[in-house]
């Protein structure tokens, strides 16, 4: 099984609905989420070196990608000039889920700091 097919087992582990019309999204955000965390990673380490949470932080920031996509409906204007995208409301649930996962892969991403212990 390839990383990116573990993700995304993982992702539809989360949201338990299979059934989703979402679910070809959910895996290319799953793939995108994998290629953006390789190049967060610090020098020298690799999705293997963390893998179990390498995972879990991916498949976190793809169902947080997935949570926003739904909400582009709350749209509330669009303007072309300097392009500006105002939605309503806003996505808590998107931002708890991205918060998960960089709390997650803290210790392994460049330039962070993290307490590993006292």
């Amino acid at each position: 099984m390839t990383l990116t097919e573990q993700i995304y087992a993982q992702a539809l582990v989360l949201i338990q609905d299979t059934d989703s019309e979402n679910l070809p999204m959910l895996k290319m955000l799953c793939r995108s989420a994998e290629s953006a965390l390789k190049l967060q990673l610090r020098p020298g380490l690799t999705p293997e070196d963390c893998k179990a949470d390498f995972i879990a932080a991916a498949s976190l920031y793809a169902l947080a990608a997935l949570s926003e996509a739904d909400e582009l409906g709350n749209i509330q204007s669009i303007a072309a000039g300097n392009f500006k995208l105002n939605r309503s409301g806003g996505n808590p649930a998107a931002c708890c889920l991205r918060y998960q996962a960089e709390v997650i892969m803290r210790p392994y991403m460049k330039d962070q700091f993290a307490f590993m212990g006292v």
